[in-house]
Formats: structure tokens, sequence, C-alpha cells
């Protein structure tokens, strides 16, 4: 099994994070995906076997929304591309109202269809050219965003950015004054872009934050994560790993392989 992960090319900068290719050779396995706070796309070019969420058959190219827990997924041998988008890409990407696609998937195939595009077609006889794939998926991106006109929000980004920053405990209350919004009319703009409420996406901003400490092994016990990423105690954090991340902060440590970023591979 090999793992990469590219920068997205410059054009891209404003809606995808980075680019990853995970090039499998055994059959089956699984994964767990964790709440990261990110919408994405994958393509799977399959050369044997399903992808599989939760065991409902993917297809091969989707456009999946915000997490708000873990799910399973199963891999047969294949060569896979996923491309990582900011919290906010989807409705500026593809002019999607984001919670439509909060814990589901969009068939992009499907989708392009609808514009005149046979986008599993035209990936699929690349043949195994995994440059070629990516450099055209990004020009289709690339094209979405100018046919789209939905312009990037700049105080949603910068928004975004604080509450990443602040490891979700900046106050809720000041930046809905600062964008001079009421809350619900805060909340109903945050879920058009982000897909999920304020509230818990400032929730994966903490658990995020407590898992990046925990895979840099930069603390002494559990307790420093909880206290030091806004946890009232160390149950409290526990409880919140297994929601969005299926298992227990030390089952992630000892039971898991970090193949990728919040893609660990469970280990019978």
């Amino acid at each position: 099994m090999r793992y990469e992960q590219i920068p997205a090319p410059a054009y891209l900068n404003n809606y995808v994070r980075y680019i990853w290719i995970l090039e499998s050779t055994d059959s089956p396995q699984r994964f767990r995906t964790i709440a990261d706070g990110s919408p994405g796309l994958i393509f799977q070019h399959r050369t044997d076997g399903l992808f599989l969420q939760n065991n409902k058959e993917m297809p091969n190219v989707f456009v999946y929304g915000q997490a708000t827990t873990h799910a399973e997924i199963s891999l047969g041998k294949s060569t896979t591309i996923g491309i990582c988008f900011y919290p906010n890409a989807l409705k500026s990407v593809f002019g999607l109202d984001a919670s439509e696609l909060t814990d589901n998937c969009m068939d992009l195939d499907l989708f392009a269809a609808r514009q005149g595009f046979d986008l599993r077609e035209q990936l699929l006889n690349m043949g195994g050219s995994v440059s070629t794939q990516i450099n055209w998926l990004c020009a289709y991106l690339f094209a979405q965003t100018r046919k789209n006109k939905h312009q990037v929000d700049t105080y949603m980004n910068h928004v975004l950015s604080m509450m990443i920053q602040s490891k979700g405990m900046l106050s809720l209350k000041s930046l809905q004054n600062e964008l001079q919004l009421s809350e619900r009319s805060f909340e109903r703009k945050f879920k058009q872009h982000v897909g999920i409420s304020p509230k818990m996406f400032s929730r994966i901003c903490g658990f995020q934050a407590s898992l990046s400490q925990l895979k840099n092994n930069e603390y002494e016990k559990l307790s420093d994560i909880a206290y030091g990423n806004g946890y009232s105690d160390q149950s409290h954090f526990i409880r919140t790993f297994k929601e969005f991340a299926g298992f227990s902060p030390y089952q992630y440590q000892k039971q898991t392989d970090k193949v990728a970023d919040n893609f660990p591979e469970l280990i019978k």
C-alpha cells in the first residue's frame, strides 16, 4: 500500500487543501473515516472489488459533504484519488447548499452529465495515468468555479480560520457580532456554506486539535490533551473522540495504522 499527498495547483488554492493518492494492492481492506471538518471528492479506478461505505456501494467518482461522525469503508485492489476541499468549498465550486450533502454524498458523474460532461468515462479512458486523471479532475473543478461564478466569501474564510486557530474555543457570539448578523442568520449562512452548525464545526475543530496532539505524542497523559483543548475533563474528551473517530484515543493509537490523514486502516 502506498499513500502520497500532493499540493493543489495554484489555481485551486482557494478551494482545495490538498490532493491524495492511495494505491492498494490487497483486497479487501477496511478503513475508517474520521470527522475532519472538510468535504471532499473521491475517484476510484477499480481493478478488483468495490468501494463500499457502511456496506453501501459507492460510485466511481463522488463528492462527499461534512461528516458529523465516523464511517467504515472497504476498498478492493485499486488506485484511489482524493481531493480534500476547504470547509466552505462546496458552494464556491459547485453552487450547492452545503447542508444538502452533510453526512451524504453526490454522484459527480450524474451531476456532470446534467451539464453535458461524461466525467466517469473521461477519467476511466485515461488508463492508469494518475497524474493525467488528477490534472483532468482539477481542470474540471476550475471550470466549475468559472461556470458557477460564486465568489469565495472572504468573511466566511476569516471566520473559519479563526475557529480553527482557536481550536473551536472562540466565542460564537463574537463571530456573529463581527459579521453583524443575528444568531439565526449567522447559523443559516454558516450551514449554507459549511454544511453544519457553527457549534458542530467548533466541536470538530476541538477534536481535530486534540487528534493532532495525540498523533504527534505531544502530551504526558490524556488529561493534558483534554484540558488543553477545552474539554471539561478526560471523560468528556474520550466521549467526543469516540463520537467523531469511532474508537477511543487508546484504541486509535494501539489498533490502527494511520495510512493517511483521518483515514486509518482497521486492524483485525
